[in-house]
């Protein structure tokens, strides 16, 4: 008789406003893009990613961050830096890829941990030019 392997994905939760909290102390991810510790599991997994979106009414940064190791993830929605150019890997995406793509939240972390282990992210954050 064999064992079964319960291959279930894993659930994804939102960190606390504590959690959130620390996640907002130290070096921003516009200064540093790398992974940094978590504030739930203590493990150095947690991973952002930010867009500007073109079609939002003012300059807005939109950013996902999660810890790869035990799924909790926060998004936030804040002014864009004036100045800052965000490199974007999904920007070669149709609109109607994007919206299939941002569909489902644990999809679309997946997805963007999938880039962080095949070197696609973390982003560049760049001065734009004058």
């Amino acid at each position: 008789m064999t064992a079964q392997v319960d291959q279930a994905a894993p659930q994804w939760g939102s960190f606390t406003g504590d959690q959130v909290a620390a996640l907002t102390r130290g070096t921003s991810f516009l200064a540093e893009p790398r992974e940094r510790d978590c504030p739930a599991c203590g493990r150095r997994a947690v991973r952002a990613y930010l867009n500007a979106p073109p079609q939002a009414r003012r300059p807005t940064l939109v950013s996902y961050v999660w810890c790869s190791a035990c799924h909790r993830f926060v998004g936030t929605r804040a002014a864009h830096p004036a100045g800052i150019v965000v490199s974007d890997p999904l920007a070669v995406l149709s609109a109607a890829q994007r919206r299939e793509l941002e569909g489902s939240v644990v999809g679309f972390l997946t997805h963007l941990d999938r880039l962080w282990d095949e070197g696609v992210l973390p982003q560049s954050f760049t001065a734009a030019p004058s």
